[in-house]
């Protein structure tokens, strides 16, 4: 379909690593894409999400059709040369948002007709208009437009949803076309309803995607349900094909989906817990807000080589996250970064290793000792 390829090199139990490789790079998997919603990771440059070690991006075709708009990114040459980031970039179809942030929502068969959330200007997204923004963003993976199903609903709106977007699935693989260096994902959706994500499965693998997506999950069913839904549904997907679960998550929900056989992730966590000063580390998140760190000389993780951690102290970050300078924005985010790609670094050696298992149940239990005691 496209000369994008995914080669799995280990599994452990239900857990792969391998490489999706595409014409602006390798992804490394189990991979963490940092999300640039609006052509930006908020209070990074670009470069320094590199350094972080991510290999791609997300971006989002609601936010960017608003704002710049479609047909000027494509203009200005795409959103790669736009925003100043060469490798890959993933771009969801849109269906979220239009869920989650729009105005008078108004779902047919043919799409979504909404206001936007900005200045209340009418759009409609359908299968078609999402194919044709992403390929205006130049976007190397593509996610066909979908109805993220809402939890809590009825079974029957979840199979009335899910089968929605399986048709709209058919429509974005059609509108897609043939576009070799660019991979189109399938979402798979259906509540939490073992029989529906099955149905779905079966036909996002009768139309034929480059990847498929487990969507519908991380909206507030809870982690015990979520792994549940996963235990079962993530079996139905090829396994010659990254499988991709949306808007996950907490480091946490990460290690429990690769157990599961996730391969990709993207969540705002990090970027936005870090305007808010929350840094994640291995004895989990530490509130940099709380009065015991204003003389607190250590390092927010003792353990961790990015520049927030090598050359500044607790105190420092107390204080300017107190004084709400940008600087500690700019901190606590490359430091929440970094520590999640060093998960998946920690991720990937473990299941090359053959000791997956043993790393789940460490990571656990030093998440759950908390950030009392000293590293």
């Amino acid at each position: 379909m496209t000369d994008i390829r995914f080669i799995l090199n280990a599994t452990d139990g239900k857990a792969r690593t391998g490489v999706l490789s595409t014409p602006r790079g390798d992804i490394r998997t189990p991979a963490f894409m940092p999300v640039g919603t609006a052509a930006t990771v908020k209070a990074m440059l670009p470069g320094s999400v590199r350094e972080t070690g991510a290999d791609i991006l997300l971006g989002n075709t609601y936010h960017l059709m608003l704002r710049p708009g479609a047909a000027r990114m494509e203009r200005l040459g795409g959103l790669h040369g736009f925003m100043n980031w060469e490798r890959p970039i993933l771009t969801d179809s849109g269906g979220f948002q239009v869920m989650s942030l729009s105005k008078l929502r108004k779902l047919t068969e043919e799409g979504v007709t909404f206001a936007s959330h900005i200045d209340g200007s009418r759009h409609l997204l359908s299968p078609e208009t999402s194919m044709e923004i992403q390929r205006q963003l130049g976007s190397d993976i593509v996610m066909c437009f979908d109805e993220c199903t809402p939890y809590p609903c009825t079974r029957d709106e979840a199979e009335t949803s899910m089968r929605l977007s399986m048709r709209w699935a058919e429509r974005s693989r059609a509108a897609f076309g043939e576009r070799p260096g660019h991979a189109l994902f399938g979402i798979q959706q259906g509540g939490v309803h073992p029989d529906l994500r099955e149905e779905s499965a079966d036909a996002l693998k009768k139309i034929g995607f480059d990847g498929y997506a487990v969507g519908g999950l991380a909206v507030g069913e809870g982690q015990e349900m979520m792994f549940g839904t996963l235990d079962h549904c993530v079996d139905h997907l090829p396994t010659d094909r990254p499988r991709y679960l949306m808007g996950v998550g907490k480091p946490g929900d990460i290690v429990g989906a690769v157990a599961r056989g996730i391969d990709m992730f993207d969540c705002v966590m990090p970027s936005r817990s870090g305007r808010t000063g929350q840094g994640f580390t291995p004895r989990g998140p530490v509130n940099i807000r709380n009065a015991r760190h204003a003389e607190d000389t250590r390092p927010l993780d003792e353990t961790c080589d990015c520049p927030c951690c090598t050359d500044y102290s607790r105190a420092y970050l107390h204080h300017v996250h107190r004084a709400q300078e940008i600087i500690a924005s700019m901190l606590l985010t490359w430091h929440n970064l970094r520590y999640y790609q060093r998960v998946m670094e920690d991720i990937r050696a473990a299941i090359a290793g053959g000791t997956f298992d043993d790393f789940q149940a460490r990571f656990n239990e030093e998440q759950a000792r908390g950030d009392i005691e000293p590293l």
